[in-house]
């Protein structure tokens, strides 16, 4: 994937939790996006103390500079890019100093340099389908709302969400007609059972599905089970991931996730 650097030109808090980060400058020159609504870029983040900053080459860093001092990686997920004036919206997660996308766009200033590289994809709305399923939580807000807005008019979308509170829901517009429903986590152990309960719920549409289901590992794989097992939906007409992890950091979740998802694959076939 190419590298791509770009300026903080704003930030804006959109909910407590969840503040926008608007990229621009002339280390976006070039720039595209595939037609997909999931569009995702992997940024690099130095770490505190790095002996480098603004644009650099994570390629360089690796070969001149020991490991402690690397850029740690995320995804991200665009949430818009407008190729007339060269601007990237990327929106992240901020639970307080957890984590190293979050504490950095909730700490960025403008003129701060974000290095990235991609964009990647695999996801966008089936304008052919009767319907389209939405699920999951926080994490996955940005490509939900990125595929709301390209579900065809008249066609019925069904949104499930999971936030911690009222303050923490934020206005998805979408052409088409949406069922949405926020869920608010209580703090319970039962919290992982908010979404999954839900989908099991639903009073399916008529019609054929495409469905996309991202977010906290444990509740994608319960809601991937019932989706197969229970509903009969075909794997060739789901979009499902499991971004993050209850009770694990990020690097924790990184190093057993493909044993995590190769495991919740062969669970339903």
């Amino acid at each position: 994937m190419p590298t791509w650097h770009g300026q903080v030109e704003s930030t804006e808090w959109l909910t407590p939790a969840l503040v926008r980060v608007v990229l621009g400058g002339d280390g976006l020159g070039g720039f595209a996006m595939p037609d997909a609504t999931d569009t995702y870029v992997n940024v690099a983040i130095p770490p505190s103390g790095a002996p480098y900053s603004g644009a650099f080459s994570p390629a360089d860093v690796k070969e001149q500079h020991d490991r402690e001092h690397w850029p740690v990686r995320r995804r991200y997920t665009v949430r818009s890019w407008d190729a007339a004036t060269g601007r990237l919206t990327l929106d992240f997660v901020v639970h307080g100093d957890h984590g190293v996308g979050g504490p950095w766009a909730g700490g960025t200033r403008v003129g701060d340099v974000l290095v990235f590289e991609g964009p990647g994809s695999g996801y966008r709305p089936d304008p052919a389908a009767d319907w389209h399923l939405l699920v999951g939580d926080e994490s996955a807000l940005p490509a939900i709302a990125a595929s709301l807005e390209a579900i065809p008019a008249g066609t019925a979308a069904v949104v499930r969400l999971v936030c911690d509170g009222p303050e923490h829901e934020i206005a998805l517009p979408c052409p088409g007609d949406l069922d949405l429903v926020w869920l608010h986590r209580t703090g319970a152990e039962d919290d992982v059972d908010l979404l999954p309960d839900a989908v099991a719920d639903l009073v399916f549409p008529t019609g054929r599905v495409h469905a996309f289901i991202h977010g906290e590992a444990d509740e994608i794989r319960a809601i991937r089970r019932h989706l197969l097992s229970d509903r009969g939906l075909d794997r060739a007409t789901m979009s499902c991931s499991p971004y993050w992890r209850r009770t694990m950091t990020d690097e924790a979740w990184r190093a057993v996730k493909r044993d995590y998802v190769a495991a919740m694959d062969a669970e339903v076939a």
